[in-house]
């Protein structure tokens, strides 16, 4: 698929119809044709961009598996999700059904999420739609935007740059922070939750030790780091956050949470002062409800994949040991306590 697609949307923009006009746009699809947490919740910088640029429009998700509807369920411009089953040959009539509901919708902008997607490509060339926006990124617009390999923020300054060619105002202001838009009930309920896992009126530091594949740090290195933590930082509350799995790291040492509920997870890790998580899906939920957030990566790069919200940081652990990793943590509870709000989006990285 990506063989066959590997050149289609790219470098041959045609936009049909007149130059854009803002009041004109009001039907839109953004396809993202993935079902893993992580990139969904990536590319929620771009619908708040695509939201504050066209404020009136309705727009459509075009999507796979069954957690969409869970993560994009406060975002109010949302008019329809369609979502293909995450087997297609399992499910083949469902499958066929998403793309004949996708191509019977008109648009007028169609926006492919992630120009590396081949599904997301070729969803952009069968919709029908006045402008087909395909995700490259130019040259000259790469070498403005320093930061562009982040998947999330890749996504909004193309969007930026295609804009600009079809007459729209684009804007200049930092890329979005990723968002699940948490009603104020679910972060008072994610505080109850806290409250009775805790005891206490204590900060927490919550943990997420669990990731997939080569993400995965083995429970020798865990137990290290969490004897280091509680040792160095015996103020605060540890709790670690379990997967669907309900494997632990470290042996269950900490009072643990499950919830099959991305939102009540997202709450409770919301109502904790850092998150420290393997670079994963979780690591981006954590972000995602403005957590500060400690991402551990040793496999993939901390450049496509930093968690960027209110001081959070990417730890790259080939290069740094232990005792770097808990001085890390010590800065972004220390800093954690003095930043509100954060108007400079750009990530601070920790190591080369």
């Amino acid at each position: 698929m990506r063989r066959m697609m590997k050149d289609t949307g790219i470098a041959h923009f045609k936009p049909n119809g007149d130059r854009g006009n803002q009041a004109q746009i009001r039907k839109i699809l953004i396809s993202r044709p993935n079902h893993r947490l992580g990139n969904l919740l990536l590319i929620t910088p771009l619908l708040q961009e695509v939201i504050e640029t066209f404020p009136d429009a309705e727009i459509d998700l075009f999507v796979k598996g069954n957690l969409a509807p869970s993560l994009f369920k406060n975002y109010t411009n949302i008019h329809r999700i369609i979502s293909l089953p995450k087997k297609p040959l399992k499910a083949l009539f469902n499958y066929l059904q998403g793309w004949i509901v996708m191509k019977k919708s008109r648009y007028d902008i169609v926006i492919n999420a992630i120009d590396q997607s081949s599904s997301g490509i070729l969803s952009i060339r069968f919709a029908t739609s006045r402008y087909a926006f395909y995700g490259d990124l130019e040259d000259q617009t790469k070498l403005k935007y320093k930061d562009h390999v982040h998947m999330a923020k890749y996504a909004v300054y193309s969007f930026r740059n295609y804009l600009y060619k079809i007459g729209i105002e684009k804007s200049e202001t930092p890329a979005p922070h990723l968002d699940l838009q948490l009603s104020a009930s679910e972060l008072a309920e994610g505080k109850k939750n806290l409250y009775e896992l805790v005891k206490n009126e204590k900060e927490t530091i919550g943990l997420f030790t669990y990731a997939t594949g080569a993400k995965c740090y083995p429970p020798l290195w865990w137990n290290e780091f969490y004897n280091q933590l509680i040792t160095n930082y015996p103020e605060y509350n540890i709790i670690e956050v379990l997967p669907v799995e309900h494997v632990s790291q470290i042996s269950f040492k900490a009072p643990t949470y499950s919830s099959k509920d991305v939102r009540q997870a997202g709450a409770l890790i919301a109502n904790t002062c850092i998150f420290i998580v393997a670079d994963g899906g979780v690591m981006h939920l954590a972000s995602s409800v403005q957590t500060p957030t400690i991402g551990l990566f040793k496999v993939t790069n901390p450049d496509s994949y930093t968690p960027y919200n209110n001081g959070s940081v990417a730890i790259n652990t080939n290069d740094l040991d232990l005792t770097d990793c808990i001085r890390i943590v010590g800065e972004v509870l220390n800093k954690s306590k003095s930043i509100e709000v954060v108007t400079d989006s750009s990530p601070l990285r920790t190591a080369p």
